[in-house]
């Protein structure tokens, strides 16, 4: 899964459970950004590069999640 994949999987479960889902791009450095989900955040990296398996972990661990809330 890529970062812009992980963005959207979050903002469907958002709008599932009626959580506010947003993403600020100019909150990181570079092509990194933040994705709130109520209110917790994680720090997303490069959209177009896939995240591997720990750092997917970490960062649904984050806004507290696990990978069967989002599959």
């Amino acid at each position: 899964m890529n970062g812009a994949e992980f963005i959207r999987r979050i903002r469907k479960l958002g709008r599932k459970t009626g959580v506010s889902v947003r993403f600020e791009p100019r909150s990181g450095k570079g092509s990194h950004g933040r994705l709130y989900y109520g209110d917790r955040y994680t720090t997303v990296k490069d959209r177009r590069k896939e995240i591997k398996k720990g750092l997917l972990h970490a960062m649904l661990d984050q806004i507290g999640l696990t990978l069967e809330d989002i599959s």
